[in-house]
């Protein structure tokens, strides 16, 4: 993804954002959920993580992005030096993400038993041009598009705490990193993300106050070190 830089102009009295790390490099947020990574067109859109990143941290500068809807972990840059390296990071696929999300388990879902191995859907994604910002899965005009998923294990032998809405609490790895992925991905093989409501049905979407969708993992080495970095956020759903 292109990495822009974050624009000021969010209102003065803007929250700072949740701060997991910092360092003369980078910065590392937490994103709620409902707020953008990067202003939007017209002038009720200017707030947005970057903005207000930037009246806490002069320079800062988008390196990836999240969907207005997903919460979780998003990681800047303070300088030009390090935004390269990171955007090269990610495009070099050298940056481990995980999310945590809520599908629609439906009649169930193969292989979807805490203890099944990561299973693959590989599908190619296109923009929908005529339904744009939607994508869509597109065998003939799609780019490949690869996500890694499982049912998410309990910690230490502990059970779960149940899933919003009665869906599957799921863990995911996107290997390409399309936009709303994630998001296509499980809608096309029948479970969409709960509250998700640009691909799940109208009745899937009304389970949840907001897409369960949450980047709760991320691990790169540090753009000038070298050192490897590892940032976990709980879901809060």
């Amino acid at each position: 993804m292109d990495a822009d830089p974050a624009a000021p102009g969010s209102p003065p009295t803007a929250p700072a954002p949740e701060c997991l790390f910092a360092d003369d490099d980078l910065i590392v947020l937490a994103k709620p959920s409902g707020l953008l990574c990067v202003p939007g067109r017209g002038p009720g859109k200017q707030d947005c993580l970057s903005a207000r990143a930037a009246q806490h941290w002069p320079g800062a500068c988008v390196v990836h992005r999240l969907d207005q809807a997903t919460s979780g972990l998003v990681v800047m840059a303070l300088h030009a030096g390090a935004q390269r390296a990171l955007g090269n990071a990610f495009a070099a696929r050298q940056v481990h993400k995980r999310y945590v999300a809520v599908v629609d388990a439906g009649h169930g879902l193969p292989g979807a038993g805490p203890d099944a191995p990561w299973q693959e859907i590989d599908l190619p994604i296109a923009a929908d041009w005529e339904r744009r910002p939607l994508r869509v899965v597109d065998a003939a005009l799609g780019k490949p598009s690869l996500t890694r998923w499982r049912a998410a294990p309990p910690e230490s032998g502990a059970p779960l705490p149940a899933a919003p809405g009665g869906g599957l609490r799921v863990l995911l790895e996107p290997v390409t990193g399309r936009t709303h992925q994630l998001r296509v991905h499980m809608a096309a093989i029948g479970h969409p993300i709960l509250g998700d409501a640009l691909y799940a049905p109208a009745a899937v979407q009304a389970r949840a106050p907001r897409l369960l969708l949450h980047a709760a993992h991320l691990a790169f080495a540090h753009p000038r070190t070298g050192a490897p970095l590892q940032f976990d956020s709980p879901p809060p759903f």
